[in-house]
């Protein structure tokens, strides 16, 4: 169920009552961008990185906002409140406003927060299956690696994954690197390590997907973030997982009808999975629970 109310321009707004302008460039040019985060026991998993980046990613599309980190940081707590919520998905998006011929017109902060929704858990005991995308990314695409209003084609590619019976659709750039899922960073295990493709390949810079590289690190796990990947080392990983701010870490078990290892979780990624859990309670303290039956 959606939350009752929403940050909008400053004020907590009745989400019913809550209204843009038409010529609002995020509707009519896609021009926006935005972050998604999951609160835990009432506490924004890193927001600070995701502000961070979300203001990064502004400034790059040259988006003219009003917001600062600070400003959306308390607005984001604000919002928690003032919804009652402890455990919650939550966005932020930006856009510059009007294009109305209006050049100083007000531009458009919006944050929601509703109801974390159960996922699946299947997802996290036996695994998802995925899908190889037949849309491609491109090296160079001004959008690429940032999260922007422009996301139809992830859409349709989580669409397609659908109805082929997948969770999600693996994206691979036009001179056949590996790079993303349609909304998660993907990661490899092959010979004991671990693998991502880089971030120039482009892909987002995720705030799971950072973290699993600090998990990593903790736990004396090799990794490399560095090396472009191929299709042929997907094929022969013996793992393969997914990350992303409200889904976690799962498991891919499938890649269309080829099995990735014994076509279960495996043992590495389900001490990341593990791992993971417990930094979640760390610094957002304990609570529900991110995984497990009953999500």
């Amino acid at each position: 169920m959606p939350a009752d109310s929403v940050h909008l321009n400053g004020r907590i707004v009745p989400a019913g009552q809550a209204a843009v302008s038409v010529f609002d460039a995020a509707l009519m040019h896609g021009a926006s961008v935005f972050t998604t985060m999951l609160a835990r026991n009432g506490t924004v998993f890193r927001l600070d990185r995701h502000l961070a980046r979300l203001m990064e990613t502004a400034a790059r599309m040259n988006l003219r906002t009003e917001a600062t980190a600070d400003g959306l940081a308390s607005a984001t707590r604000e919002l928690l409140e003032a919804n009652g919520l402890k455990e919650a998905r939550l966005r932020i998006t930006l856009s510059p406003g009007s294009t109305h011929g209006e050049e100083d017109s007000a531009t458009t902060t919006l944050i929601t927060a509703d109801p974390l929704a159960g996922n699946p858990s299947r997802w996290y005991n036996h695994g998802i299956r995925v899908i190889v995308s037949s849309f491609r990314q491109f090296r160079g695409d001004p959008l690429g690696g940032f999260k922007t209003g422009c996301y139809l084609p992830r859409v349709l590619a989580r669409r397609e994954a659908a109805a082929k019976g997948a969770e999600e659709s693996i994206w691979y750039t036009q001179d056949n690197c590996l790079a993303e899922a349609c909304f998660c960073n993907v990661f490899l295990v092959l010979g004991g390590k671990v693998l991502t493709p880089p971030l120039e390949t482009p892909v987002l810079a995720g705030i799971v997907r950072q973290a699993v590289l600090e998990l990593c690190a903790t736990l004396g796990v090799d990794c490399d973030e560095r090396t472009s990947l191929t299709i042929h080392q997907m094929l022969a990983a013996e793992e393969m997982f997914l990350t992303s701010s409200i889904s976690g870490i799962r498991s891919v078990i499938a890649v269309e009808k080829h099995d990735v290892g014994d076509g279960k979780p495996g043992p590495l990624t389900q001490r990341l999975m593990a791992s993971y859990e417990e930094l979640l309670n760390k610094e957002c303290g304990q609570a529900g629970g991110m995984q497990g039956a009953e999500r």
